[in-house]
């Protein structure tokens, strides 16, 4: 049995003002219950009894964008960084790589706390650590300062894999794929929207500005979320030791999670790899781009977060298995999108990356519906183990970025990319193989 209670009494107030200010955004109506006030989170509401109130709903969604955000801010940046700090260009990918190596250690070791640890505290204290890298990533005199930074920032952002398993809990069995959904519009809007806003601040003044601001950022959101995030503690019986040892067993005994990350895993390269190497090829002398320019470019991807609500409702109704095809097909059409417009084309290197976000954004929405659904005693575990592979797949494709565009330029790197979704694709067929009958969820 997990138990989640209401924010103290004493935060009532500074509650009243957050919804005055988030619900205009929202037409649902906050959740009633006779128990306790309207601007509070029921335990029932966690055991699916009732709606989950909009303005949590839009406050998770809020800050899972401005957490995972911190993982791109450096992505469009690493022509000004890198020089920077001393790194030369086959090295300059290292910055990304470091961020999702970061990211993924976190994943195993700290998300898996939300099955052992009060979640709240944990996610506080997991947001303590990334404001500290992000004044680290600021004020770096030197590459292995920044490098360090790149890792810890990384693990600290792993906050916004403890907030989405809450969101999961607060919702019904019947709306989850829904909530997930609306919540990972949020933290996708927030992937896309990282690399145009720090082009942006980061030609006005200076990429040092960007980690400093989002650290500051960051501060205000520990501060609401102290305030206003529910307590869950899990009725848990193990130890620390016992938690991690189970990934393992979870991982063999689980073929959906191993399929689902897989999956994401191949996509997430394939996301890594384009957006890492074009910022390289739109600055090139074929387009000579500056970082507004590039900002303005990579906001277009900021609409593949649309596909993650419509996603969520698709898995709601069963249509998963369709939904995962036709998401797997789109990303490999956009690396054959992405060809042509290396040949001159900004328009087909632009809707190469909104079909690529729209792809790999709903397989995501898809894969953690389906996961979310094998049990609420593991789920954090089982969105920590998920999300470790799919950053192990995102690291990789980053990690190649650089060395494929100095290697082979941009028509190394779509070919490269178009590897991974037909890699997916073909896994995926083994779903209607004759020992898979049963749908995948």
């Amino acid at each position: 049995m997990v138990k989640i209670t209401a924010p103290h009494s004493g935060d009532v107030q500074f509650m009243q003002i957050i919804k005055k200010l988030l619900l205009p955004y929202n037409a649902i109506p906050p959740m009633k219950t006779n128990a306790m006030p309207a601007n509070t989170v029921s335990a029932s509401a966690a055991h699916g009894d009732t709606a989950v109130p909009a303005w949590m709903t839009l406050l998770l969604a809020t800050a899972c964008g401005l957490i995972v955000a911190n993982l791109y801010y450096a992505q469009p940046l690493i022509g000004l960084i890198a020089p920077a700090i001393g790194l030369d260009n086959q090295a300059a990918s290292l910055i990304v790589t470091l961020t999702q190596i970061g990211y993924c250690a976190g994943l195993v070791l700290l998300v898996p706390l939300g099955d052992l640890s009060e979640n709240r505290r944990l996610v506080v204290w997991t947001m303590c650590s990334v404001i500290l890298a992000l004044l680290m990533a600021a004020c770096a005199p030197s590459a292995p300062w920044f490098l360090v930074a790149s890792l810890l920032i990384g693990i600290g952002s792993v906050a916004v894999q403890m907030l989405v398993p809450i969101a999961a809990h607060l919702a019904t069995d019947a709306s989850r794929g829904r909530m997930v959904g609306n919540v990972m519009s949020g933290l996708l809007l927030g992937v896309m929207l990282a690399r145009p806003v720090a082009s942006l601040m980061a030609h006005a003044f200076g990429w040092r500005a960007v980690f400093g601001v989002s650290a500051v950022v960051m501060l205000v959101l520990l501060i609401i979320l102290r305030r206003l995030l529910p307590e869950r503690r899990p009725a848990a019986d193990h130890s620390y030791a016992e938690l991690i040892l189970s990934l393992w067993v979870l991982l063999r005994d689980t073929p959906l999670l191993r399929r689902r990350a897989a999956y994401q895993a191949a996509l997430f390269a394939a996301f890594s790899l384009y957006w890492t190497a074009v910022p390289l090829v739109l600055a090139g002398p074929k387009f000579g781009l500056t970082q507004r320019g590039i900002a303005l470019f990579a906001l277009a991807g900021a609409a593949g977060a649309l596909s993650a609500p419509i996603a969520g409702r698709l898995a709601d109704r069963g249509w998963s298995r369709v939904a995962t095809g036709v998401s797997l097909a789109a990303v490999a059409v956009s690396f054959l999108l992405a060809r042509l417009g290396g040949e001159g084309s900004i328009i087909a290197l632009l809707a190469a990356g909104i079909l690529l976000d729209l792809g790999v954004q709903s397989t995501l929405v898809l894969g953690q519906r389906a996961i979310y659904a094998l049990g609420a005693d593991t789920r954090s575990r089982l969105n920590g183990l998920y999300m470790a592979i799919f950053f192990a797949g995102g690291a990789a494709g980053s990690a190649i970025a650089s060395l494929t565009f100095v290697r082979g330029g941009w028509e190394l790197v779509s070919w490269v990319g178009l590897v991974f979704p037909v890699a997916a694709l073909v896994f995926y067929a083994t779903e209607f193989g004759a020992a898979s009958r049963r749908p995948i969820r």
